[in-house]
């Protein structure tokens, strides 16, 4: 691992806003690090406000958008919400029926089946639309390339309003209205929503044409917060206001579906993080490994009754995903092995029967193992269908774009993506895509990396600066739970391997003349032989609290030890 420490703020700087907000100097570095320069930024930061909401009507076509929908609404109109399997798409999907099913009867939704359709609009789901009379289609978390589908639709009749926050290509589908913050002619001031957030503001704008103002609107932020955690977008600027309103609502008075999943945790309050891990899999698994209406079904349910029985279900389907992440992880370092591309660039692997619903997170194991730009296909209808994971740093959409002509399709981020390609040019893309990574991705980026914000002395770890640091929450993406470094740091001899198969690490270190503090490292064991050097050693860890038999003390989760 590579361990970078971030520079130190300008100490004028920091020396200002420690005095200005009263806190110590480690504080007043991290939130300089994170852009906050004053009070009103250190107060906007800490105290997210609904003013921090911007106004939904300064996003380009937000106006065409609502004028349509208010039509299709007043005219009775069959309205069809469109959207893609994975979290953000089903929670986007959620989130719009349920509340235009608050004006009309005459809603209905649709998900695209995974292995019938792929991913995003498919004709499909619109001969679905014109057979059954629907006039306007919603789509969300997808559509800004869907250029060819939207035309297809408007010949039978078919109006679209696109929500979406993939970037567009050069050309832009002529549906009615095009919501995307990343659209090179919208000025709307935060380009990083999720589509179930761009989906929040298209209803934002119909509420406020009604008078209704934003904090109304509270009961839905659950779901945007799920949406924003789940899809890894930065969790700063608007993002960090819905996201913290949103687990406001998770942990006081979620939706039933939600409640029923939450059941399952039996844990009191739940950070982003535990959204991440725990709420955001299990409907991601109701798309992999059945279909995605299952998520819309609960996420919409009402009855609490009727929603536990439906999280059992999608708990089913959840155990079923993991089983089989777990068998075709070890089928595809098998293969990576016996192929001997242990020291290429990239990772791509193929074999024909993997489940297509847990090939994404296969590509994120097998960067656990093989640091580097991961694809991992399978075979789907006459095509092979794969997804891609990056490392951090590597821009994965544009390494796929320069090999776009092996392509058939393709969409996504920098760090993950989705694909398609016709068989007979699998090998050729294979070499395509490792001869554009190897002459693109920069020696430091194979490299995993530790980033640091600040190297501090145990005695600043005290409750206070926790309790500060816990305000820094909910984190995601810029504005990373802070990570720290001290050095001459001993182990006070009670270091030992834990777990089941001793691969985990406990420890209980010291300063001199300082408390002395418990530490875990999660597959940190083969570090034992540096501690019981009983030479100094300097550890990176963040902070949190251990909470034993009701007794709470701080605590370290170790990220790497080095002598």
């Amino acid at each position: 691992m590579r361990w970078t420490l971030k520079p130190k703020p300008d100490p004028q700087k920091t020396a200002d806003l420690s005095a200005k907000l009263g806190v110590d100097t480690a504080i007043a570095e991290l939130l300089l690090q994170r852009g906050i320069e004053s009070f009103e930024d250190a107060k906007t930061f800490f105290r997210p406000s609904w003013s921090d909401l911007h106004d939904p009507f300064l996003m380009k076509d937000m106006d065409k958008a609502v004028e349509r929908i208010e039509l299709a609404l007043k005219n009775n109109e069959q309205i069809l919400v469109f959207g893609d399997y994975d979290v953000d798409g089903t929670s986007s999907v959620a989130l719009m029926a349920s509340y235009l099913e608050t004006k009309s009867t005459q809603i209905s939704t649709y998900i695209p089946d995974r292995y019938a359709e792929g991913y995003g609009v498919s004709y499909k789901g619109i001969d679905y639309a014109s057979d059954n009379d629907f006039s306007l289609i919603i789509a969300l978390d997808c559509g800004v390339k869907a250029l060819d589908k939207v035309a297809y639709a408007s010949k039978k009749g078919i109006d679209f309003v696109i929500c979406d926050h993939h970037r567009p290509g050069k050309k832009l589908p002529s549906a009615v209205a095009v919501l995307d913050p990343k659209r090179s002619d919208c000025d709307y001031p935060f380009k990083e929503l999720c589509g179930c957030g761009v989906g929040f503001k298209l209803i934002q704008a119909l509420a406020s044409k009604d008078g209704v103002p934003v904090e109304a609107l509270a009961e839905y932020l659950d779901l945007v917060a799920t949406a924003i955690g789940a899809d890894i977008v930065p969790v700063s600027g608007e993002n960090r206001a819905l996201a913290y309103f949103g687990l406001q609502v998770i942990n006081s008075n979620p939706r039933p579906g939600f409640k029923a999943l939450i059941n399952q945790m039996k844990k009191e309050v739940l950070t982003i993080t535990d959204v991440v891990f725990n709420i955001a899999p299990r409907i991601n698994a109701a798309g992999r490994m059945k279909h995605g209406n299952y998520a819309v079904a609960l996420m919409k349910e009402t009855e609490f009754e009727t929603a536990q029985r439906a999280a059992s279900e999608i708990e089913l389907f959840n155990t079923n995903r993991r089983e089989a992440d777990k068998r075709i992880t070890e089928e595809a370092l098998l293969q990576i092995e016996k192929l001997n591309e242990t020291e290429q660039a990239t990772t791509v692997v193929y074999q024909d029967d993997w489940h297509k619903g847990v090939i994404g997170i296969v590509a994120s194991r097998l960067i656990e193992t093989y640091y580097r730009p991961t694809l991992v296909f399978t075979k789907s209808g006459d095509v092979l269908a794969a997804s891609a994971r990056s490392v951090r740093g590597f821009d994965v959409y544009t390494a796929l774009e320069n090999c776009s002509h092996l392509l058939e399709q393709f969409g996504g981020h920098m760090y993950a993506a989705g694909l398609t390609i016709k068989e007979e040019n699998y090998t050729a893309f294979k070499a395509a895509f490792e001869a554009e990574v190897s002459s693109t991705l920069p020696a430091h980026l194979k490299t995993p990396e530790i980033k640091i914000d600040a190297e501090i002395n145990f005695e600043s770890i005290t409750p206070k600066f926790y309790r500060i640091l816990k305000q820094f929450a909910p984190f995601g993406p810029q504005n990373m739970s802070p990570v720290f470094m001290t050095t001459a740091v001993r182990d006070t001899g009670y270091g030992k391997c834990v777990g089941e198969d001793q691969t985990h690490l406990r420890v209980t270190l010291t300063q001199t003349g300082t408390p002395k503090l418990v530490g875990i490292g999660f597959g940190l064991g083969s570090d034992l032989p540096i501690i019981k050097k009983n030479d100094p050693f300097k550890v990176v860890y963040s902070i949190d609290e251990n909470d034993w038999n009701g007794r709470v003390s701080l605590q370290l989760k170790l990220k790497g030890i080095k002598s």
